[in-house]
C-alpha cells in the first residue's frame, strides 16, 4: 500500500491550485493531499476526476438557462433565481432542470439574497460552488448563477410564484400583505400566483405610481409635450391632452393600475379587492420581482 508523504497544505496552496485549475476549493485541497503538495500531480489528479477542466469552461459565455423558484410551505418565504448555461440544448435537459430546482431549494433554505451568497451556501452535496463545478465537468458547459432574489413576508399575507411554462424563461414573485389571515390559504396562494402570472405577462416597471421617479414622469411630459400633433392646439387644451397621455403611460407601467390579464374589465387592484372579500381579508401588493432570462 502506498504511503503518502505528510505535507502541510496551506490555504495559499489551495487558493493557487484553484486559480490554476478552476476546480472547487474542497477538490483542490483533496488533490494537494493526494499528491503530497505537488501541484503538477494535483492538477493531473483533478483532471482524472473531471473537475480541472471546469476552470476554462467557467470562462465561456452563458446566454441560455432557466428561471426557477420556490415558495415555502407557510407561503411567506420565497426565492427566485436565474441559472445560465451555454446552449438551449442543455437548458432543456432534465438534469439541468433538476440542478436548477436543487439550487432553488438551497436558496430558499439559506435565505440567499445574491448569487454570491448562494454560491457559498451548502446543500446535501457540498457548497453550491462545488455543485456547479461538478455540473460543469459533467455537462461540458459553463453553468453560472446570474442572480437571486429572496422575499420573506412578516405578518399576514402570502407570496405568489409564477414561472412561465413555455421554456422557463420568465418568472415572478409577488408579495401580498393582508390585514388578517385569509379564510382559505390555498385560494389566497393561488390568487397571488395569478397576479404573479399577470406580472410575467405585462412586465410592469413599478408597483404603484408613487414609486415612479420624478425624472421619469418629467421625461414623459417632455416627450408628449413636444409631439407635432399638438403644435396648433391652444396651451390649455395641449396641457390637458399631455396630462391624459402621461397618465395613460404611467398606468401601463404600474402594476396596480394595469387591467388584469384574466379580466380586463378590472384593474389588478380591483380584482384583488373583489377576491379579498371572498377570502375575508383585505390584500395589498407590497413588492414584486420579475426575472426575464438575460435581462438584468
Amino acid at each position: 500500500m502506498e504511503i503518502k508523504e505528510m505535507v502541510q497544505i496551506s490555504a495559499s496552496m489551495v487558493k493557487e491550485l484553484r486559480e490554476r485549475s478552476g476546480a472547487a476549493m474542497m477538490d483542490c485541497k483533496k488533490a494537494l493531499v493526494e499528491s503530497s503538495g505537488d501541484f503538477d500531480k494535483a492538477i493531473e489528479w483533478l483532471r482524472k476526476k473531471g473537475v480541472a477542466s471546469a476552470g476554462k469552461k467557467a470562462q465561456r459565455a452563458t446566454s441560455e438557462g432557466l428561471i426557477v423558484g420556490q415558495v415555502s410551505d407557510c407561503g411567506k418565504k420565497a426565492a427566485i433565481l436565474e441559472v445560465n448555461c451555454e446552449t438551449d440544448f442543455v437548458a432543456k435537459n432534465e438534469e439541468f432542470s433538476a440542478l436548477c430546482e436543487k439550487l432553488a431549494t438551497i436558496a430558499l433554505a439559506n435565505k440567499s439574497k445574491s448569487a454570491e451568497e448562494l454560491q457559498s451556501a451548502k446543500g446535501e452535496e457540498g457548497t453550491v460552488q462545488e455543485i456547479l463545478t461538478a455540473s460543469i465537468a459533467k455537462t461540458g458547459e459553463n453553468v453560472q448563477i446570474a442572480r437571486v432574489e429572496y422575499l420573506e413576508l412578516s405578518g399576514d399575507g402570502v407570496i405568489g410564484l409564477y414561472i412561465h411554462k413555455l421554456g422557463g424563461k420568465m418568472g415572478a414573485l409577488l408579495e401580498l400583505k393582508s390585514d388578517k389571515a385569509p379564510s382559505e390559504k390555498e385560494k389566497a396562494t393561488e390568487l397571488a400566483r395569478e397576479l404573479a402570472m399577470h406580472i410575467v405577462s405585462t412586465k410592469p416597471e413599478y408597483l404603484t405610481r408613487d414609486e415612479v421617479p420624478k425624472e421619469v414622469i418629467d421625461e414623459e411630459f417632455r416627450i408628449e409635450s413636444s409631439k407635432s400633433d399638438l403644435e396648433k392646439k391652444p396651451a390649455e387644451i395641449r396641457e390637458k391632452i399631455v396630462k391624459g397621455r402621461v397618465d395613460k403611460i404611467l398606468a401601463e407601467k404600474c402594476f396596480a393600475e394595469q387591467p388584469f390579464v384574466k379580466d380586463p374589465s378590472k384593474t389588478t387592484l380591483e380584482y384583488l379587492e373583489s377576491q379579498g372579500k371572498e377570502l375575508g381579508a383585505k390584500f395589498e401588493p407590497s413588492r414584486f420581482t420579475l426575472f426575464v432570462l438575460g435581462a438584468q
